[in-house]
């Protein structure tokens, strides 16, 4: 879906990104209760080997991410056991979008596998059995182009089969690498589960669609006007057009009349292509157009070429543009084929299938039609024709695929009808769950404004054929039966040795090809094993429990080509939606929110990010925007993930020295310790809803908030005065195989590495069978990506009044560092305004309180203005002069501001809030020191 050739670098291109070198952390350090300061975030010596994981020394993100990436490849750690007779709602599958290899990975591919791998590895972790999937979408033109610049030869010049083949090799180098490349991601795809969209099993899949919906009389072919692209020389589909902002003229000719029924000599029309003049059919007029109707009827002479045309009244001419009267060319845009098969209209065809002049166009043949242009309007200007010239900028519909102006020709193409279904295919839509659910509006917005049937075959080689042949005597087509599938009917025989209509033993094979979309539209029948069933007589799936799948990810720039199209091809088939979920991802902007471009030379490449920082960063920076946003690629990112890793590895040292690996759960916990498994617990609650809901960006942020702030900062605090309490020695082992467990779908590389190294089991399982059935052992990853989500376990506490005990707690580290005091520094006496009951105990022993007394009535405070700033920039334009008498009279005091402070008064005048904004200072007048909190007054004396 989206290009995606990947070059790896080198070795020697990456530095050191032990992240124990990296830049300095913004967090504190964290002092033991002695005084002595021992910092989380304080570079260390990396350890520099060891064939196991081991919390020794510094994280080395280098070393430990690739030798996890072979590890889960090798022990298939992510493999899906498939099981035909398992109910559908106890797998989750993922219908993953198969990439084009033909071009450079970028960012926003790199970000859109990565949401899909969080997906999968919550789902992996709280329901069990997943299957991400992989495929390589290598058929159509993007592989016929690589391999034509790969090779330097001409499709052309090859036999179908023969090139095809050179396709496949050239591809599958290309699909090496990018493998490599998603491993090097770490993404947790079971490579078992791969397809290409070439291969044998999805050719005969195609080409069993293909005849399906042609026995439910949903295809047909036909000699119509078609969408037309001259650069790839081949019919296109509605949905590869798009519309592009090009200058361009308006050109103002004069048509002669040819008959007598009007006074008028002549009559202008307004175009921006001249060059389609020759292939002028018709021109129309509006039947309510009273300026013109003298017309209708008559004949007009087209200027230089001199054929005559009739003038005909049609109610889609648009009055309002040019001078309401308008020529009819076959084809210059939809309204003329519309025209031409509304009128019986004949056929010229001026332009050929590369854009070049036919004979039709007498001295200008040979040209194209930019060169065909300029020249026909020198020469209308020279015979005087032109009677008014000027630029404009107009939307000039193009090839999404390469940018050139399309046309319309006629030729004979196979269709999919859909515009007869669209009601429907609008319903499969709203049975859907969107993330984010704007999206579905694009979805409704494409279907309302098709126009077109679905064009799907292709004039190119690389590609699946269509498995029909055509008798020479009357053009019947000829099925290749099931059981041959796949075939190609250049190289194969059809499957009758007559003409079942005329009796004829000759035939034409089809040449075209299938549309990519027509095969990639059925990832989810390709994934489940779609096939022909002979013995029943019917079609049926290898893998039924996988289908409807649970989640369709994928960019909002291919709702119209891929979701649309899957939606159509497997409503079809099934009867039923294919998936139940689409989840859309934006795209990665530059630092500046400018669409990354070559041209703008503003791409980054994820080769160079990932030799600089490591893919647990990344994957960090990936989660922190909304699912369905464009988002900039900001490094600040990539460094607040860096930090985090950094943070996650020495917190997790000091736990280890802090408490034994699996303590025993007490009888009764503390208030403090009991107060952070009841957070625990709503964490997991809210973080679970996040992962359920696809809203990464809010899952991470709250985590890590959590984690940062609450455990690191503050409970780690304390537990070091308490390394020796059973109660926070099981709080924080809990605690800490929570976190890694809940940050495994974010950072799998970190957590694994610090899970294997503190809770795996010492001595691996050992499983597996010979081919002779004894056994052979084999050491078996028990990793933690393929643990249970955590549950809540039930943990009550006055949550508000532990979080303000935890704010009283960092205010009065604050003051003692401030002060330049020892943190175990005792403090005579401290006072508490604000909710803390039941945490008293913990105050006064992590930070050495003499006596803590909890206030009913707030410390006598007073609040005074500081500073009234105020928005100069709409108060000149609005005030004017009195801007003055307004800045002096605050200097000087004399203003009022209302109990809300939403007006100022002053100098005569009221102003409103938007235009002012006040600053206040709160002083304490009574004994000691006062801090503040957002929930709590602390008095120290």
């Amino acid at each position: 879906m989206s290009a995606t050739s990947i070059h790896r670098p080198t070795t020697s291109t990456r530095h050191d990104r032990s992240i124990t070198q990296t830049a300095e952390f913004d967090a504190p350090t964290t002092p033991h209760a002695g005084g002595e300061s021992m910092s989380m975030d304080a570079p260390e010596q990396a350890d520099d080997g060891g064939d196991g994981p081991s919390l020794e020394g510094g994280y080395d993100p280098e070393a430990v991410e690739s030798r996890w990436q072979r590890r889960w490849v090798d022990e298939e750690t992510y493999a899906y056991e498939g099981d035909a007779e398992r109910d559908p709602n106890t797998v989750y599958a993922i219908d993953t979008p198969p990439p084009t290899v033909s071009g450079s990975l970028h960012m926003g591919h790199l970000y859109g596998h990565t949401l899909q791998d969080f997906a999968a590895r919550f789902q992996r972790m709280a329901d069990g059995d997943v299957l991400f999937p992989f495929g390589y979408d290598d058929n159509g033109i993007a592989s016929e182009r690589l391999t034509e610049q790969e090779l330097d030869i001409r499709h052309q010049d090859y036999e179908r089969r023969e090139f095809q083949e050179l396709c496949r090799e050239v591809c599958t180098e290309y699909e090496a690498e990018f493998t490599d490349k998603m491993q090097d991601l770490g993404c947790s795809i079971d490579w078992s589960s791969t397809y290409k969209t070439i291969e044998p099993r999805v050719q005969r899949i195609s080409q069993l669609s293909f005849l399906d919906l042609y026995e439910k009389g949903r295809e047909y072919r036909k000699k119509a006007p078609a969408i037309w692209c001259p650069e790839c020389e081949t019919a296109i589909s509605q949905v590869e057009m798009e519309d592009d902002e090009r200058g361009s003229h308006f050109n103002d000719i004069a048509f002669e009349v040819a008959s007598d029924g009007t006074d008028r000599n002549e009559f202008v029309i307004s175009t921006t292509r001249p060059e389609l003049i020759p292939a002028c059919v018709s021109v129309f007029v509006h039947p309510d157009d009273d300026e013109n109707q003298d017309l209708v009827g008559e004949e007009a002479r087209i200027p230089i070429f001199g054929h005559e045309v009739p003038i005909i009244a049609d109610e889609r001419v648009d009055m309002e543009k040019g001078s309401g009267i308008v020529m009819c060319c076959t084809f210059g845009d939809q309204k003329d084929i519309e025209w031409y098969q509304a009128h019986d209209l004949p056929l010229r065809v001026a332009i050929d299938e590369s854009a070049t002049m036919t004979d039709l166009a007498g001295d200008y043949e040979g040209m194209s039609t930019e060169e065909a242009r300029e020249a026909i309007v020198e020469d209308l200007d020279e015979e005087d024709y032109l009677r008014d010239r000027w630029e404009i900028t107009h939307a000039v519909g193009v090839h999404e695929r390469c940018d050139t102006p399309v046309e319309f020709r006629v030729s004979k193409q196979w269709y999919v009808e859909i515009l007869d279904h669209k009601d429907e295919y609008l319903e499969a839509g709203r049975e859907m769950e969107w993330y984010p659910e704007k999206m579905f509006t694009r979805y409704r917005h494409w279907i309302e404004g098709l126009e077109w049937d679905w064009l799907i075959s292709r004039q190119r080689d690389s590609g699946i054929p269509f498995p029909v042949w055509y008798c020479e005597e009357c053009d019947h087509p000829i099925m290749a039966d099931r059981e041959d599938l796949p075939v190609d009917p250049l190289s194969d025989e059809p499957p009758v040795d007559a003409c079942p209509e005329c009796g004829h033993d000759g035939f034409e094979a089809e040449e075209d090809v299938f549309d990519t979309w027509a095969t990639s539209s059925l990832t989810p029948l390709i994934n489940a094993g779609w096939d022909w069933d002979a013995d029943a007589e019917e079609f049926a799936m290898e893998k039924p429990e996988l289908y409807p799948f649970d989640l369709r990810p994928q960019g909002h720039d291919i709702i119209s080509f891929w979701l649309f199209h899957t939606i159509v091809k497997c409503y079809e088939h099934t009867g039923e939606v294919p998936f139940d979920a689409t989840l859309i991802n934006g795209h990665v902007l530059d630092e500046n929110r400018e669409k990354m471009s070559k041209s703008r030379g503003n791409v980054v490449a994820p080769d160079e990010v990932l030799a600089d920082y490591p893919v647990d960063a990344v994957r960090f920076w990936a989660a922190s925007a909304a699912v369905g946003d464009d988002f900039p690629y900001q490094e600040k990112d990539l460094r607040a993930g860096e930090k985090l890793l950094r943070k996650l590895w020495n917190a997790s040292k000091l736990v280890d020295t802090l408490a034994p690996a699996d303590p025993d759960e007490p009888d009764e916990l503390e208030p403090i310790d009991r107060w952070l498994l009841a957070e625990l617990d709503d964490a997991i609650e809210t973080l679970t809803a996040n992962f359920e809901n696809y809203e990464f960006a809010k899952g991470r942020d709250r985590l890590r908030t959590f984690f940062w702030n609450t455990f690191c900062d503050d409970y780690l605090e304390i537990a070091k005065g308490r390394e020796d309490n059973p109660s926070t020695q099981y709080a924080l082992r809990t605690a800490h195989r929570t976190f890694l467990e809940l940050w495994a779908p974010f950072l799998p590389h970190v957590t694994e590495e610090i899970w294997q190294a503190v809770y795996a089991d010492g001595e691996e399982r050992r499983v597996s069978e010979s081919s002779s059935g004894e056994s052979e052992p084999r050491d078996r990853l028990e990793s933690i990506h393929t643990r249970d989500w955590p549950e809540p376990q039930g943990h009550e506490a006055d949550l508000e009044a532990g979080e303000t005990a935890m704010e009283v707690i960092g205010a009065l580290r604050r003051y003692k560092s401030e002060n330049q005091l020892p943190l175990n520094e005792p403090l005579e006496t401290v006072s508490v305004f604000g909710p803390v009951g039941g945490f008293e105990d913990a105050i006064q022993n992590v930070m050495h309180v003499q006596n803590l007394d909890l206030l009913e009535t707030e410390p006598e405070v007073t609040t005074e203005i500081a500073s009234i700033d105020l928005d100069y920039s709409t108060l000149g334009p609005k005030f004017g002069s009195a801007v003055g008498d307004i800045d002096a009279g605050i200097d000087a005091g004399e203003y009022e501001i209302d109990d809300d402070g939403d007006v100022l008064r002053v100098a005569g005048e009221e102003l409103e809030s938007d235009l002012f904004e006040v600053e206040r200072e709160r002083t304490y007048s009574g004994a000691g020191e006062m801090l503040e909190t957002d929930s709590a007054v602390v008095v120290v004396e």
